[in-house]
C-alpha cells in the first residue's frame, strides 16, 4: 500500500514540478521533506484559472514538506502538504502569440488527464495545502505606457499572504472525511471537488516600475516634492503600501466529466472589509494606472487563445467573483484629502471557451457609494446615493448575461453574493476573445445605475480629474482592435447633481459689490430623470429620418454594420434645472412648481439627443467627428419652460464664467496626456479635417418663456413677460461640393404668443398680484382676470382653399441656401438663397404701452435714458463671460497653432471671398393685422376680459393685409451685351428690388353696443368673417446705369402699379377722426421717446446732439414741425437728407408755439374723453346690456370736472 501511495505522490508531483526525477522523493515514515523547487508554470496557471494574456515567469518553492495519514486512513483523512515560502512573478505578455512560459509542458504529465478518475488523483484532490509566506509579484503593460515614458508606466504589485491554508469539504462548505466529501459526486454525471480557502492576512504594496530609476527625467534629489504647472505630483513614486491585514475566505468548486477531464472551475472569494487609512497623492495616481493595466490585462482582445498551449489543461468554464462587504479608502496629502466608503463591492467574470474562442461575461454590482472632501470647510459630501427608498426588486440582468453558461457550484449562489435590494450601480459587460469581424459584436457593456446625488466642489473635482487623466490612460485599439463593433447602455433613474458658487467667485461681485445676484442665490442643483444612453450601430433614431437621407444609405435599416459607423441616442423624461436661495428669501409654492429653498428656472420635459456618423473610406471611425465623413445629430424637446428674473440671469451668467474657468483648469490638466494625439491630428489642411455632409436638427413641441419681476423678499415675483411657442424645427445642413461647401438653413414654427403685464395696472390691483392657476397659456389673478395681456400672436386657423382643403400656415418659414467656395479666387461660385415666409401675424398694444413695458421693465429710466439696473447689466456683461461665447473654435486655434498664422490671417483665409455673385432673396408676410391700442381701448379690454369671443381688433383701429413681398435678384450673368460679350462679374450683389402689397386696409374700430351684442348673443362662438378686397401696392427698382458713384448703389423706380380690385367704401365721424389722429400723435410721441432712449443706451448723444434728442423726444408735437422747417434743410446737402438744427436763437423762438401745441393737445385729450363719457353714459343707461350701475355716478362726476377743466382752458387760451 505504501508503494502504491509513493507512485501516486510521484504522479502528482511530476505534474506540478519542473525536472522531477524519483530520486528526489525519498519517503522517510509517514514524512517527504523536498527544498528548492521550481512549479511548473503552465500547471499552475491551467489550476488556478489565470487570464490568458498573464505568464507565470517564475514560480518556487523553498521547502516543500508532505505528511501522509495511515495507510488505513489515506481514503478518508487528507495529505497534508506544508510549504514554508512560496514565491511567484506573472507578468503580461508582450504580444498576442507568446502566450508560452519559460518552461515547456511535459506532454507525459497530463498523458493521464481524461483516462479516468483513478487514486491518485482522488489522493491529489484530497490534499490539504499549507503555505507559510506567499509571495506574488503582479507585472502589467499598462494601457499607457507609450505616453510619457517611464513616468506613465503601469507599478508593480507586490502582494503578501500569510498563513494560507486550502482543504477539502463537502458540499455546504464543512470539513468531513474524503469519502463522504466524495460521495456527493456519485449519480451526479459530474466529478465535483470542493475546497476552501482561508487565509489570516494580505498585504498590497505598490512598487516604482524599475524604467522609472533609468528616466531622468522622474528620477532627481527633488522628485518627491516635485508638483506639475497644476499642482499635481505626476512625477515620483517611489513606493507605497496600499493595504495590510486583509484576512478573508474562498470557495472553490471544482468540476470534471466522469473521464476526469477539466470541464469547469468557480472560485467564490469572499472579504469582509478593506480598509486603507492612508494614501498619498503619488500613490493615488499609481494606484489608478496599476487598476488600468490589470483591466487591460484582463480584457486584451488580441489574444487567441489557440496559442496557448496550457489552455488544453484548463477548464472549459470558468468563474471568479469577488465579494467585499465594505472598503475604505482614505487619501491624505498636506493639501488634500478624500475619503471612500463603498459597501457590498461584487465582482465576478465568467468565461467559456471552445478552443476557438473565447466569451467573458464580467458583473460589477455596488451596494452604495460615499465620497467626501474632508478637508473642506465644512467636510463636503462629493457623491452619495439619493435618499429616496430603493425599490426591494432582483438586480436587472440583460439579455446576453441570462443564461451564459451551466452552474458549475451545483446548490446555486451563496447567501452572501445575493443583493436584498436593488445595487446602486450595476455593471454586465460580454466581450469575445479574439474579438469577431463585424457585423458581429465583439463588446457589450450596459450600466444601471440608481439615484445619484453628486455636489461638483471646485477644488476636489479639479484634482479627481487630474487623477483620471493621468492614471485611465489607455492607448486606442489596446483593449480591442479598431475594426471591432461594439454597443454600451446606460440608465441613470435620478441624479442630483449641486453647483455651490461662492460670492468671491463671482465675476459681478467685482463689478459691484452689491449685486443683488449674490444675495439671492448661492448655488444651482440640476435634476435628471430616467436618462438613458445607447452606443450601438443597431441604434433605430427616430429624430434623424436617415430611410429619408440618402447621404446615409450605409446607416439604413438593413445594411450591414462596422465599425466605420456610429450611432448613439440620449433620452431624458425630465430635467430642471434650480437655484438654490439663501436663507432669508422665501419661495412660495404656486403654479410654477417652486420648492423651498429652490427656484426652477428651466426644465424640459421628454429631451432626445440622437446622432449617427459613418467615415467617407468605410475605415474605422476613431476620430469624432470623422473627416470627410457624415454627421447627423438631431435634438428634440417636448416642452421647454424657463422662469427668468435679472437676479436669475446675472447669477445664470456668473455660473458661465465660473464653468468656463474650469474647464480651462480642466483642460490644462489633461494637456499633458493629449499633446501626442493632438499633434499627430493637426497634419493637413483646415477643410480636410471636417466632416464633408453634416445636419443638425433641433425640435421644441412647446416653448414657454417667462420673464418674472425683480424682488428681493419674494423669489417667486410677478411674471412681466410671456412667451409661448408651439413646434418650432430648426435645421442647419453643410455639405461639401468639389471646391464649395454649401450651408443650408430652415425654420419652421408653427405658432408664438407674447404676453405681456399690464403697465398702468389697469387689469389687476396689486393687491391681487398672487398668482393662482394658469388657463390657456396665460396667467390668472385670483379674482379670474388675467394679469398678461397678449401683445403678439399668431392667427394660423385653417384657410380653405378652392379645391376644399384646409391648409394651417406656419407662423415662421424661412429657408437659407449659402454656397461658398473654399479659394477666394473662385468666389463667382458664391451665391446665397433666401426665402422667408411669415404669416398670421397680428399686433397689438402700440408704442405708448411699449413705452411704459420699457419703464416698467427697468430698460428706461425716468430721465429717458438707460435704467440703473439695464447700466449695471451692461457693464457686467461687457466685463463678464458673453465675450467668450465669441473665442474662436479649437479646431482653428490648432490650426493657427500649426501654421503659425494670426487670427485674422486664419479668418481671411476661411471667411473673406468678396461681394455675392448671385442672390435670390423673397420675403413674404402673409395676413398680417396691426392694432392700434390707446388707452382708451387697453381700459376698455377690462369689460370684455371673461368673453374670449370679442377680437380685439374689432374694438380699436387696424391696418392690415393680404401679402407683402419683397424680392430681390441679381441679373444673370450670362447676359450678352449688344457687342456678344458677357457681363462678366456684378457691379453690386442686388440689382433689382421688388416689393408688393394686397390687400392693404384700415379699419376702424365696430360699434362697441354691437361688439359686445354679438359676443353675448354668440354665447362664447368665434364667428370670423373673411375680408376681401383693399388696395394694391407694387413697386420695382432697380439700378441705373449711368451711375458714376461706385461705393453706393443709385436705386431707380422703374416700374409702380396701383390698383383696386374692389370698391372702397370711407366713412369716419369726426369723433373717429380725431380720435385716430390723437393715437397716432400719442404713438409718434412714444417712438420718438424710444428712439432717444436707445440712442442713449448705445452713447451716441455726443455724435447726434442733445437738441436731436430733445426733438426725438417731442416727435409728435414739435419735433415734427422742426425737422421739416425750409431753414433746416441744407442747400448743398441732397434731397433726401435733413440736418437737426442746434442753434439755441431757433429753439427759443418756438417756446411759444410749443406752449401752443401743448395747450392743444390737451384740449382735445379733454374733448375725447368727454365723448367717451358720454358714450359710457349712454350705454349704461340702455335696456339691452345688464351692468352694474354702482359706477354711474362716479362716471358723471368725471365728466362734470372734465367741462370744468375745459372752462380753465379757454380761460388759458385767452390768456395767452
Amino acid at each position: 500500500m505504501e508503494s502504491i501511495i509513493a507512485r501516486a505522490l510521484e504522479y502528482t508531483l511530476k505534474y506540478w514540478l519542473k525536472s522531477f526525477s524519483r530520486e528526489q522523493f525519498k519517503l522517510q515514515g509517514r514524512t517527504v521533506q523536498l527544498s528548492n523547487l521550481d512549479i511548473n508554470g503552465d500547471a499552475l496557471h491551467a489550476s488556478v484559472g489565470l487570464p490568458p494574456a498573464l505568464n507565470v515567469t517564475t514560480a518556487k518553492v523553498r521547502t516543500l514538506e508532505i505528511k501522509l495519514p495511515s495507510v488505513s486512513y489515506v481514503q478518508t483523512e487528507p495529505i497534508v502538504v506544508q510549504i514554508d515560502r512560496l514565491d511567484l512573478v506573472l507578468e503580461e505578455n508582450s504580444d498576442s502569440n507568446t502566450g508560452k512560459s519559460s518552461s515547456s509542458f511535459q506532454s507525459t504529465s497530463s498523458s493521464g488527464k481524461g483516462s479516468g478518475y483513478g487514486f491518485s488523483d482522488k489522493i491529489a484532490d484530497g490534499m490539504t495545502l499549507e503555505v507559510g509566506t506567499v509571495n506574488l509579484l503582479l507585472e502589467t503593460r499598462g494601457g499607457g505606457h507609450c505616453q510619457g515614458g517611464a513616468t506613465w508606466a503601469s507599478p508593480l504589485a507586490s502582494i503578501t499572504i500569510r498563513n494560507l491554508l486550502l482543504y477539502t469539504t463537502n458540499e455546504n462548505w464543512k470539513v468531513v472525511n474524503l469519502k463522504d466529501a466524495r460521495d456527493f459526486s456519485n449519480n451526479k454525471k459530474f466529478i465535483y471537488v470542493f475546497k476552501k480557502l482561508e487565509w489570516e492576512s494580505l498585504s498590497v504594496d505598490l512598487l516604482p516600475h524599475p524604467d522609472m530609476f533609468t528616466d531622468a527625467h522622474s528620477y532627481s534629489s527633488n522628485g518627491a516634492s516635485r508638483r506639475d504647472d497644476d499642482g499635481a505630483k505626476r512625477v515620483f513614486f517611489g513606493g507605497e503600501k496600499f493595504l495590510e491585514g486583509i484576512s478573508g475566505e474562498a470557495y472553490i468548486t471544482i468540476q470534471r466529466t466522469e473521464l476526469n477531464s477539466p470541464l469547469g472551475l468557480e472560485v467564490q472569494l469572499h472579504i469582509t472589509e478593506a480598509i486603507c487609512p492612508a494614501l498619498s497623492e503619488p500613490g493615488l495616481r499609481a494606484l489608478l494606472r496599476f487598476m488600468t493595466g490589470l483591466y487591460v490585462c484582463l480584457n486584451r482582445g488580441d489574444v487567441d487563445p489557440k496559442a496557448q498551449q496550457r489552455c488544453t489543461e484548463a477548464a472549459g468554464r470558468s468563474l471568479v467573483s469577488v465579494v467585499i462587504d465594505h472598503i475604505f479608502l482614505c487619501i491624505k496629502d498636506a493639501e488634500f484629502q478624500l475619503e471612500l466608503l463603498m459597501q457590498s463591492l461584487l465582482f465576478s467574470r465568467a468565461s467559456v471557451s471552445d478552443g476557438e474562442n473565447t466569451k467573458n461575461l464580467s458583473r460589477v454590482m455596488v451596494g452604495g457609494v460615499f465620497l467626501r472632501d474632508t478637508i473642506s470647510r465644512p467636510p463636503c459630501t462629493l457623491v452619495q446615493p439619493s435618499m429616496q427608498a430603493v425599490p426591494e426588486e432582483p438586480p436587472y440582468i440583460p439579455e446576453f448575461g441570462l443564461n451564459f453558461c451551466p452552474p458549475i457550484y451545483p446548490l446555486g449562489d451563496q447567501g452572501w453574493q445575493l443583493f436584498e435590494i436593488v445595487p446602486l450601480i450595476c455593471l454586465h459587460t460580454l466581450q469575445i476573445n479574439p474579438s469577431p469581424a463585424p457585423p458581429s459584436f465583439a463588446s457589450q457593456t450596459v450600466i444601471m445605475c440608481q439615484p445619484l446625488m453628486i455636489n461638483l466642489h471646485e477644488e476636489s473635482c479639479l484634482r479627481i480629474a487630474s487623477f483620471l487623466a493621468d492614471g485611465i490612460v489607455v492607448n486606442p485599439g489596446t483593449v480591442l482592435p479598431d475594426f471591432s463593433v461594439n454597443s454600451l447602455e446606460f440608465t441613470l433613474k435620478e441624479l442630483d447633481l449641486t453647483v455651490p458658487l461662492d460670492a468671491g467667485k463671482s465675476e459681478n461681485c467685482a463689478v459691484d459689490g452689491s449685486n443683488g445676484a449674490q444675495r439671492s442665490f448661492n448655488g444651482a442643483r440640476l435634476h435628471i430623470e430616467n436618462l438613458f444612453f445607447l452606443e450601438s450601430p443597431k441604434v433605430k433614431p427616430r429624430l434623424l429620418n436617415l430611410e429619408k437621407d440618402p447621404a446615409c444609405f450605409c446607416l439604413w435599416d438593413g445594411q450591414p454594420i462596422d465599425a466605420s459607423q456610429k450611432k448613439w441616442m440620449t433620452r431624458t423624461s425630465h430635467i430642471s434645472l434650480s437655484l438654490e436661495t439663501c436663507s432669508g428669501l422665501t419661495a412660495h409654492q404656486s403654479s410654477f412648481d417652486w420648492s423651498p429653498g429652490l427656484w426652477k428656472c428651466v426644465e424640459l420635459d421628454d429631451a432626445c439627443i440622437e446622432a449617427a456618423m459613418a467615415t467617407a473610406d468605410e475605415s474605422p471611425l476613431i476620430t469624432v467627428p470623422p473627416p470627410g465623413g457624415v454627421v447627423r445629430i438631431g435634438v428634440a424637446c417636448q416642452q421647454y419652460l424657463s422662469n427668468t428674473s435679472v437676479e436669475q440671469l446675472f447669477f445664470i451668467l456668473d455660473l458661465y464664467a465660473y464653468f468656463g474657468r474650469v474647464s480651462e483648469k480642466m483642460a490644462k490638466i489633461g494637456k499633458n496626456n493629449r499633446v501626442e494625439n493632438r499633434r499627430e491630428a493637426l497634419g493637413g489642411k483646415l477643410v480636410e479635417k471636417i466632416p464633408s455632409d453634416t445636419a443638425v436638427s433641433l425640435t421644441v413641441t412647446d416653448l414657454q418663456l417667462r420673464f418674472l419681476e425683480s424682488s428681493s423678499l419674494d423669489m417667486q415675483g410677478m411674471p412681466l413677460v410671456q412667451f409661448l411657442g408651439d413646434n418650432l424645427f430648426i435645421k442647419v445642413t453643410h455639405r461639401t461640393l468639389g471646391g464649395a461647401f454649401v450651408v443650408s438653413s430652415t425654420i419652421i414654427w408653427q405658432a408664438v404668443r407674447v404676453d405681456c403685464v399690464d403697465a398702468e395696472g389697469n387689469l389687476t390691483h396689486e393687491d391681487d398680484m398672487a398668482v393662482a392657476s394658469v388657463e390657456h397659456g396665460q396667467l390668472v389673478a385670483r379674482n379670474g382676470n388675467p394679469q398678461l395681456r397678449t401683445v403678439f400672436w399668431i392667427d394660423n386657423r385653417s384657410k380653405h382653399q378652392p379645391n376644399g382643403l384646409a391648409l394651417t400656415a406656419p407662423f415662421l418659414d424661412i429657408n437659407v441656401v449659402h454656397v461658398m467656395p473654399y479659394d477666394a479666387r473662385d468666389m463667382e461660385c458664391r451665391s446665397l438663397n433666401l426665402s422667408a415666409k411669415v404669416a398670421g401675424v397680428r399686433l397689438g398694444g402700440g408704442m405708448n404701452y411699449t413705452e411704459a413695458l420699457l419703464h416698467r421693465f427697468g430698460i428706461l429710466g425716468p430721465d429717458g435714458g438707460p435704467g440703473e439696473g439695464l447700466s449695471k447689466g451692461l457693464k457686467n456683461l461687457s466685463a463678464g463671460p458673453l465675450s467668450k461665447l465669441f473665442r474662436t473654435s479649437p479646431l482653428i486655434e490648432n490650426y493657427q497653432e500649426e501654421n503659425g498664422n494670426s487670427k485674422d490671417e486664419v479668418h481671411g483665409s476661411l471667411l473673406d471671398f468678396g461681394m455675392l455673385d448671385d442672390v435670390d432673396i423673397s420675403i413674404e408676410l402673409k395676413d398680417w393685422l396691426f392694432a392700434l391700442e390707446g388707452a382708451q381701448e387697453m381700459a376698455e379690454s377690462l369689460w370684455f376680459c371673461n368673453n374670449a369671443a370679442v377680437h380685439r381688433e374689432g374694438r380699436c383701429w387696424h391696418t392690415t393685409f393680404h401679402t407683402l413681398l419683397v424680392k430681390a435678384k441679381s441679373s444673370p450673368k450670362k447676359v450678352m451685351n449688344s457687342r456678344g460679350e458677357s457681363n462678366g462679374l456684378h457691379k453690386y450683389p442686388v440689382e433689382l428690388v421688388l416689393v408688393g402689397v394686397e390687400g392693404l386696409q384700415v379699419l376702424k374700430p365696430q360699434a362697441r353696443k354691437t361688439i359686445f351684442q354679438t359676443a353675448v348673443s354668440s354665447g362664447g362662438t368665434n364667428i370670423t368673417v373673411c375680408e376681401t378686397g383693399g388696395v394694391d401696392l407694387e413697386v420695382r427698382l432697380v439700378v441705373s446705369k449711368d451711375n458714376k458713384n461706385n461705393e453706393m448703389a443709385p436705386w431707380i423706380v422703374e416700374n409702380m402699379k396701383f390698383s383696386v380690385k374692389q370698391p372702397i367704401e370711407a366713412v369716419a365721424t369726426k369723433e373717429e377722426l380725431q380720435h385716430v389722429a390723437s393715437l397716432c400723435k400719442s404713438e409718434v410721441n412714444s417712438m420718438g421717446r424710444i428712439a432717444a432712449g436707445i440712442l442713449r443706451v448705445l452713447k451716441l448723444e455726443g455724435s447726434i446732439g442733445q437738441a436731436a434728442l430733445d426733438q426725438l423726444s417731442n416727435l409728435g408735437s414739435e419735433g415734427l414741425e422742426k425737422i421739416v422747417k425750409p431753414e433746416n434743410f441744407s442747400r448743398e446737402s441732397s434731397a433726401c437728407s435733413v440736418a437737426f438744427s442746434q442753434s439755441p436763437n431757433v429753439i427759443g423762438d418756438s417756446r411759444h408755439q410749443s406752449l401752443e401745441s401743448t395747450v392743444a393737445s390737451l384740449e382735445t385729450a379733454i374733448y375725447d374723453s368727454q365723448v367717451k363719457c358720454s358714450a359710457l353714459v349712454t350705454e349704461f343707461h340702455s335696456p339691452q346690456i345688464s351692468i352694474q350701475q354702482r359706477h354711474l355716478s362716479d362716471i358723471k362726476q368725471i365728466n362734470e370736472k372734465l367741462e370744468s377743466m375745459q372752462a380753465l382752458l379757454t380761460q388759458l387760451r385767452t390768456q395767452l
